[in-house]
C-alpha cells in the first residue's frame, strides 16, 4: 500500500514523510511547491508536483496508485494573512480540500488524516482545552480548517471513510538527525522568528501585545515539537488501520509558555539578546491556549520524546544554523 501526502515538501509534511519513509512505507508527495521546497522530500519518496484543486489531475493520480491513505497538510497557515483574505484562505483551505475529499471517496480510499489547528477553538473558556469544548474560531484560518473538519465527519457518516483530525498547538523545532527543518525565508512562527533575529537574519521581531491578562502579558502557547507531533501521525495511521474509529484530537504538552519566555529560551541557547520590540496586538491572536492531551494519550498511545521548550528551541536553532551554512554554500 501507498500513502499519498499532500503539502508535503512543507515543513510539518517532509518530517512526515521521513517518518514513513523510515518506517518502510512507500510515499507519494503532491505538493505545488509554493511554499515547499522540492530538496526538502526524503529522496525514497516520490514528489509529484500538481494542486490539490485540480480534480482531474488528482483522479487520474488516484487511478494510477493503490493509495490506503491520504495525509492531508497542504493549505495556507498564517492567520493574520486570512484575516486579510479570508476568501483566499477558504478557497486554499476548504474548497480545495472539498475537491481532495471528493477524489479520495471516489479512488475508494479508505483512510484520511488531517492537519488540522488548534485556532478551531479561538478563545477558548478553559485551560487546558479539550476536544469537547465548542469551536468557536476568531480567525478565518481557524474557520476554514473548521469546515474541513465538518466535511470529514459528514463524508465519514455518507461515505465510511475513515478519519483522524489532529488539532496542532504550537509547532517547532527540527528533525532530530538535521534532514529537515522549517525552511520558509519570512515564515512568522514564534520559535523560528525568534531565532531568526538571534542570530542577525532580522534586525528584530515584534512581540504583538503585552497587555493580555496573563503573568507577564504576552500571549501563552502550548510548544509542540515537530517530531513529537508527527508521531502522533504515526499512532492515528496504525489505528486507523486497525480498525480505530475516526475522531479528533488534541496534539500538545498541556503546559503554555508566554512569548517572553520563548524569547528567554532563544537567548540562553544562542548566547545573545533577541531584538524584540513591543508593539500592538495582532488581528486573531487569543490570549492563551494549551492543549488538554489526554486523548490522543490514552487513545492512540502518543507518548511524546520532546518534551522540552529548551530542546524544541535548540533543534529550531541548530536548524536554522544549518539553512545559513546551505544558503551559503
Amino acid at each position: 500500500m501507498t500513502v499519498l501526502v499532500t503539502g508535503g515538501a512543507g515543513y510539518i509534511g517532509s518530517h512526515m514523510v521521513l517518518a514513513l519513509v523510515d518506517a518502510g512505507e512507500d510515499v507519494v508527495v503532491l505538493d505545488n511547491l509554493s511554499s515547499g521546497f522540492r530538496w526538502s522530500v526524503a529522496p525514497q519518496a516520490k514528489l509529484v508536483e500538481g494542486d490539490i484543486g485540480d480534480a482531474d489531475f488528482l483522479n487520474r493520480l488516484m487511478a494510477e496508485h493503490k493509495f490506503d491513505a491520504v495525509v492531508h497538510f497542504a493549505g495556507s497557515i498564517v492567520v493574520p494573512d486570512s484575516v486579510s483574505d479570508p476568501l483566499g484562505y477558504y478557497l486554499n483551505n476548504t474548497v480545495k480540500s472539498r475537491t481532495l475529499l471528493d477524489s479520495a471517496v471516489k479512488a475508494g480510499i479508505p483512510r484520511f488524516i488531517f492537519s488540522s489547528t488548534a485556532a478551531v477553538y479561538g478563545n477558548p473558556l478553559t485551560r487546558p482545552v479539550f476536544e469537547t469544548e465548542a469551536p468557536a474560531p476568531i480567525s478565518p484560518y481557524g474557520t476554514s480548517k473548521l469546515m474541513t473538519e465538518w466535511m470529514l465527519r459528514d463524508t465519514h457518516a455518507a461515505h465510511g471513510l475513515d478519519y483522524v483530525a489532529l488539532r496542532y498547538f504550537n509547532v517547532a523545532g527540527a528533525d532530530p538527525k538535521g534532514r529537515c527543518g522549517q525552511s520558509t525565508p519570512r515564515a512568522t512562527h514564534l520559535i523560528k522568528v525568534a531565532c531568526q533575529t538571534a542570530l542577525g537574519q532580522r534586525q528584530s521581531m515584534d512581540i504583538f501585545g503585552t497587555d493580555y491578562d496573563t503573568p507577564d502579558g504576552t500571549c501563552l502557547r502550548d510548544y509542540i515539537h515537530v517530531s513529537d507531533l508527527i508521531a502522533a501521525h504515526m499512532k492515528a495511521l496504525t489505528h486507523l488501520r486497525r480498525g480505530g474509529e475516526s475522531g479528533i484530537f488534541n496534539c500538545g504538552y498541556g503546559k503554555g509558555y508566554s512569548v517572553l519566555e520563548v524569547i528567554r529560551a532563544v537567548e540562553k541557547a544562542h548566547g545573545g539578546p533577541v531584538r524584540a520590540n513591543r508593539v500592538a496586538r495582532r488581528a486573531g491572536d487569543p490570549v492563551a491556549i494549551i492543549a488538554g492531551a489526554d486523548r490522543v494519550r490514552s487513545v492512540l498511545g502518543w507518548e511524546p520524546q520532546y518534551d522540552d521548550l529548551d530542546a524544541i528551541v535548540a533543534s529550531a536553532l541548530a536548524w536554522e544554523n544549518h539553512l545559513l551554512r546551505r544558503n551559503a554554500a
